[in-house]
């Protein structure tokens, strides 16, 4: 196994770590920044306000995107387990 094999590996791991973990990430980020800007305004300052929106935000965003994301990490993983002999030998 060469040093630019073991890059690439890894490259791609990252890769699909970021494009499976973006939608959360960005649901969660836009969710919270809508809070914030909410409580600001009407200076409620409590902290448990923020958490059910966002928990309702995330588990709606795993239902929709979740079929999408469990194909792209069963994607990966294939290409992965697929790509052991030409790695080894």
């Amino acid at each position: 196994m060469t040093p630019e094999t073991v890059i690439n590996l890894v490259q791609n791991a990252l890769f699909v770590l970021i494009l499976v973990s973006a939608p959360p990430l960005a649901v969660s980020l836009l969710v919270g920044l809508l809070v914030s800007i909410l409580q600001a305004a009407t200076q409620i300052n409590e902290m448990t306000l923020t958490f059910i929106p966002k928990l309702l935000a995330m588990f709606l965003v795993l239902v929709l995107a979740g079929p999408w994301m469990m194909t792209t990490m069963l994607d990966y993983m294939t290409r992965l387990f697929q790509s052991i002999p030409s790695v080894i030998g």
